[in-house]
């Protein structure tokens, strides 16, 4: 996502969001050809909750995922992904930490080995 785009998101409203994501949604199951009643049986939904979805209005996010998974849209997950990042300071003490020479034995190791 660019500058730009993040701009023009913040600028919306709620309602214009979910309006979005309502368009989003009649838009891919149009392209697949697929009515409201097809799409809400293959979702498990009813079709008046598949309605209001594409009008932006408020349905649970699970009825959201359920539409997804059924038109095979649930890469715009995404964008919900969270990397876990070391910062370069804490990458700094990792590595620090780590052996750097191996040890021969003492003679006085008393450990036992099976080899």
């Amino acid at each position: 996502m660019t500058d730009k785009s993040l701009s023009n998101w913040v600028a919306l409203s709620d309602k214009m969001l979910v309006g979005q994501i309502g368009a989003f949604v009649r838009h891919h199951r149009l392209e697949q050809n697929k009515t409201q009643n097809t799409l809400a049986h293959e979702a498990g939904i009813s079709r008046s909750t598949l309605s209001l979805l594409e009008r932006g209005e408020t349905v649970t996010l699970a009825t959201l995922i359920r539409v997804l998974r059924v038109l095979d849209q649930l890469q715009v997950m995404d964008a919900f992904v969270v990397e876990q990042r070391i910062s370069p300071l804490m990458l700094a003490k990792i590595q620090k930490e780590k052996r750097q020479r191996a040890r021969e034995k003492q003679d006085g190791d008393t450990t036992k080995h099976d080899w």
